[in-house]
């Protein structure tokens, strides 16, 4: 795992790879990138009738481990039987609140990937939020992890490679959830195929 204290050189470092994955995408995949929560944001209307915020944290709370068909069959299903299912416990419990009125924000971790990509559907336009997982991970160290633990539970190791985005960002003018979209796209689809990849998350 990456140190949690990094120096200043090895932050450096991270966001130069950062920004080199992004600079690496293609027209399509950059269009894709900066779509991506848009199309999530209206996903989250449609299953809710309008109400985009509960939608995003219902999603949230059923996307870890889960592919986005996977991730997005099941928050469609939850609201449509009105059950949540197909999850860790844990995970239905917190849809149950939310979709009983509980705001999201009062109810997932906001502070790491959950509530940060609960935020991100929620408003695609939040200038702060960014999603950290295993691939946001793995571009921004520049080594593909693969099934080795990357200590994402950490808090400190969560806000340093949340920071490394955010600076990325600002260098390139963009939103931090645009950069970690687009290099998401690029970094899966380099990967595509290998037995480091495993099954396809949302971003």
């Amino acid at each position: 795992m990456i140190s949690v204290d990094a120096s200043e050189e090895t932050r450096e470092h991270y966001v130069r790879n950062i920004i080199a994955m992004w600079r690496a995408a293609t027209p399509e995949q950059m269009q894709r990138g900066r779509t991506w929560y848009c199309t999530a944001h209206d996903l989250a209307s449609l299953i809710t009738n309008g109400d985009a915020r509960t939608g995003a944290g219902v999603i949230a709370a059923l996307s870890a481990n889960k592919s986005w068909s996977e991730n997005s069959r099941l928050a469609r299903q939850a609201y449509e039987t009105g059950v949540p299912s197909g999850h860790f416990q844990d995970a239905l419990t917190k849809v149950a609140k939310i979709m009983a009125g509980a705001d999201p924000a009062e109810v997932l971790p906001m502070e790491r990937k959950t509530g940060m990509f609960f935020r991100c559907i929620a408003d695609p336009s939040d200038p702060d939020a960014v999603v950290i997982d295993r691939h946001a991970h793995d571009v921004a160290v520049g080594d593909t992890y693969g099934q080795r633990d990357r200590g994402l539970g950490s808090a400190r190791r969560y806000a340093l490679l949340a920071h490394c985005y955010r600076e990325a960002a600002l260098r390139l003018g963009e939103l931090p959830s645009t950069v970690q979209s687009v290099t998401w796209v690029v970094h899966t689809e380099r990967i595509a195929g290998t037995s480091t990849r495993g099954p396809r998350r949302a971003p």
